[in-house]
């Protein structure tokens, strides 16, 4: 594993591409790719508990609500399926992950991974899913995908605290989905590079939606990151940019929405070429 330390860079300073958080994890994304089996056999669990979850709340409000939105985004040819429909109904990956991923975060009994902040990894696995149903991609390519979402999204929840400044824990989901989905499609790093800086700089929401009146948007904030993630690598895939150093610059995340210019955070990351193993280290609720 290797360490880095995160900080604020000095205004007007250029800080190079791979000394950017961003650009390590888009690099992981590109050189991380064998897995061992075990890992493998963990993904299916997790597979598996994501629609036992997802079934389980299918016909509550906000999930129903949810699939009525994708409704209006039929995609026959080649699109994703929508839990609690047919599977040979499609429709494009973006709203197939908005809406399963409601469905899978409704009844919040899915994984967890608690470290210096919250998350529930499992949100990652919807909007990886609809996109590899829409792209065809194989069960190993999916399974590396997931694999990679794990990984990023379980360190930067180690590494770096987002509740102590009440920003909802999604700002480290999207980044997750935009780097499982470099690795799913087999992209460039300079890609996914700028799908995680896109998919953080949208997703810094507080977290207000988990109090005083708490709506299904709980269950839809994480279901919306990941349609963000997915809207991103579209975008970047064309040859758009996105606003960086995301988390470095001096008017970017750190500074201004975490613990200030003057806070360095260390976040630890695979070395290239090691094995994936973080999701070993979520687990389901009692």
């Amino acid at each position: 594993m290797q360490r880095f330390t995160v900080g604020t860079h000095a205004e007007g300073a250029v800080l190079p591409r791979e000394d950017q958080l961003a650009w390590k994890l888009a690099c992981m994304s590109a050189r991380n790719r064998e897995l061992d089996d075990d890992v493998c056999e963990m993904i299916g669990n997790r597979l598996i508990d994501n629609a036992a979850v997802a079934i389980a709340a299918i016909n509550r409000l906000p999930v129903r609500n949810a699939r009525l939105l994708a409704l209006g985004y039929s995609y026959p040819a080649r699109g994703a399926c929508l839990f609690g429909l047919p599977s040979d109904a499609r429709f494009h990956c973006e709203w197939a992950a908005l809406a399963n991923g409601v469905a899978v975060r409704e009844l919040d009994m899915h994984d967890c991974y608690l470290a210096a902040d919250y998350s529930h990894p499992g949100d990652t696995i919807p909007p990886l899913l609809a996109v590899a149903q829409q792209k065809g991609c194989s069960g190993a390519e999916l399974a590396l995908g997931i694999a990679t979402a794990y990984e990023t999204q379980m360190a930067l929840v180690t590494g770096i605290c987002l509740h102590e400044h009440k920003i909802d824990h999604v700002a480290h989901l999207a980044p997750a989905v935009a780097a499982g989905l470099g690795a799913l499609l087999g992209l460039e790093p300079e890609v996914t590079f700028q799908a995680i800086n896109q998919s953080l700089h949208l997703s810094c929401a507080t977290r207000q939606s988990r109090k005083g009146d708490i709506t299904s948007w709980k269950a839809y904030a994480p279901a919306q990151a990941g349609k963000t993630a997915i809207e991103a690598v579209g975008r970047t895939v064309l040859g758009e940019c996105a606003p960086s150093p995301i988390y470095e610059g001096s008017d970017a995340v750190i500074a201004w929405m975490l613990s200030g210019a003057d806070h360095e955070y260390v976040v630890q990351l695979p070395s290239p070429g090691e094995r994936l193993r973080a999701i070993m280290d979520s687990y389901t609720k009692e």
